[in-house]
């Protein structure tokens, strides 16, 4: 007999779903472009789209659809270097709430 119960998933991958999608639609990155970022991908300072003023719009945007809060003295160019680095601190994020 089938079992109805959802299958278990990993939370970091919802979370990582989200960050792309809010790649693309605040950047105006391609569904393909976002799909290729991995762990070590460069954002803040690599990827021309995310510039200071794109910075705000994305971080409102993960807050609003991650449902967390994101302090200004949370923010640092650590958090913003790398796909990965941006993904690990939503992660522990939500994981905290």
């Amino acid at each position: 007999m089938a079992s109805n119960l959802p299958a278990i998933v990993d939370p970091s991958d919802d979370i990582e779903l989200v960050l792309r999608q809010v790649l693309c639609d605040v950047l105006g990155l391609s569904a393909e472009r976002a799909a290729e970022l991995d762990a070590e991908s460069g954002l803040f300072g690599h990827l021309p789209e995310l510039d200071s003023m794109a910075v705000a719009g994305l971080l409102t945007e993960l807050e609003d659809r991650l449902d967390i809060i994101i302090e200004d003295d949370e923010v640092d160019g650590e958090m913003l270097e790398t796909f990965g680095g941006l993904l690990a601190y939503l992660t522990d994020k939500r994981s905290d709430d």
